[in-house]
């Protein structure tokens, strides 16, 4: 199949890969920073927590709901064509989300958003990547694409605290909302070579999709993305908040204040830009691992370290030193994820409709963001603290570790051989 791919298209770095990696920066950088509205937004209109909580856990839930959605358009009618209708989401759900004043319409107008993250994110982003890259570099590819979105993590908070210190939250939707439509200019430099082999099943999609639905390893993988989604959307959402209120104060002769960050609100994005940060690395690592060792088994190591430092993390007192050492660890294991779940439902399913075939595995990754989320909000304002919901972070966690260890490995084709004896 290598011999489908020529020139530039041969090379790891391809213009796909380019453009592809912009566009989930500018993407990610604008989702990674909704958690520093809770409070802004909580503030001006005395909502309780829940209220915009439910609104960032409708989002991922749309996230999830449009992926296998924007996955059949990119491969039905072009992928460029997908990725621009997810970013038309994406600039309106933002843009009238600036002028929203119930928690309803926030709500609402999320689910425009999680559309446009859906087209302008992993499920269509890393298709068409894949697509792209020959065999020999397509884990690593990924993992590039994958830390992409970490890039936008670390860029994303930091600017979103800068102008909200400078204007009022509406104000930086807006802004935000001007930055996804530059980020679809990228989409120029997206022109996908088409393989001279298949890539795939010559199946159609229906019958792909119906007989992927009912194999246990599609199964597993499945259910054991469901804790990824919970763990990062819950963070992504409510850690600012919760260092906000429950860090320890930042001492003067400490590094972190020498290095200006001087309030916990600050270190509230500081925190998620060093997850964003350490994961590039993470992410990248994992990608190269991937090419080289079983996925299901570095997927299960991952989900136990996680399990791990979350428990860790909350019986020890929160102090500045702790959650930087907390966001570190996390940051390391955080989207790591991703590159090896899609890079097993490639290798197990095909290339043909990855895009598809990895949209819904995601679902079950925002099922757990929109449980986060929502059940962050629901349960603080129940007892004035996010203990509970970090518990049950570790033991989704766990379950994930066990879940994958099962799968079967090798490809579909391959299997169904072997079970036919032909």
């Amino acid at each position: 199949m290598d011999k489908a791919f020529t020139g530039t298209y041969a090379r790891m770095i391809n213009p796909v890969l380019i453009a592809g990696c912009i566009i989930i920066l500018v993407s990610f950088a604008v989702r990674a920073s909704f958690g520093l509205f809770q409070l802004p937004i909580a503030l001006e209109f005395a909502w309780p927590r829940e209220s915009f909580s439910l609104a960032i856990a409708i989002q991922n839930l749309f996230w999830g709901i449009g992926q296998p959605i924007f996955g059949a358009l990119a491969e039905r009618f072009g992928d460029r064509k997908a990725i621009l209708g997810g970013g038309a989401f994406y600039v309106t759900g933002l843009v009238l989300s600036a002028f929203a004043i119930t928690p309803g319409q926030h709500q609402l107008l999320e689910m425009l958003v999680g559309f446009g993250i859906a087209g302008t994110g992993f499920g269509v982003i890393l298709a068409v990547v894949g697509r792209a890259a020959p065999d020999k570099h397509r884990s690593m590819a990924l993992g590039i694409a994958t830390a992409a979105g970490s890039a936008g993590q670390i860029v994303g908070p930091p600017v979103a605290n800068a102008l909200l210190s400078q204007m009022p939250w509406q104000s930086v939707f807006i802004v935000f909302a001007g930055f996804i439509l530059l980020s679809m200019l990228a989409l120029l430099l997206m022109r996908a070579p088409k393989p001279q082999q298949p890539t795939g099943s010559e199946e159609p999609m229906g019958v792909v999709i119906k007989r992927a639905v009912k194999d246990p390893s599609f199964v597993l993988i499945f259910i054991g993305f469901f804790s990824c989604g919970y763990q990062l959307a819950f963070i992504t959402a409510h850690f600012p908040a919760f260092i906000t209120e429950m860090c320890g104060p930042i001492a003067p002769d400490s590094l972190l204040y020498t290095l200006g960050v001087t309030s916990a609100s600050g270190l509230g994005a500081i925190s998620i830009a060093l997850i964003g940060f350490f994961n590039i690395g993470g992410t990248l690592f994992a990608g190269w691992l991937g090419n080289r060792y079983s996925r299901k088994y570095l997927l299960a190591v991952i989900y136990l370290l996680r399990t791990l430092v979350s428990a860790a993390f909350i019986m020890t007192p929160i102090t500045p030193e702790t959650i930087v050492l907390f966001s570190v660890s996390m940051g390391s294991l955080w989207l790591a994820t991703v590159p090896l779940t899609s890079g097993l439902v490639a290798h197990i399913y095909g290339l043909k409709y990855m895009g598809t075939l990895y949209g819904l595995v995601f679902f079950s990754h925002q099922l757990g963001g929109f449980l986060g989320v929502w059940l962050g909000g629901a349960l603080y304002d129940i007892y004035n603290n996010y203990t509970l919901v970090w518990w049950v972070g570790v033991g989704v966690g766990a379950l994930s570790a066990v879940i994958h260890l099962p799968v079967k490995e090798y490809p579909w084709a391959q299997r169904r051989i072997i079970a036919t004896g032909a």
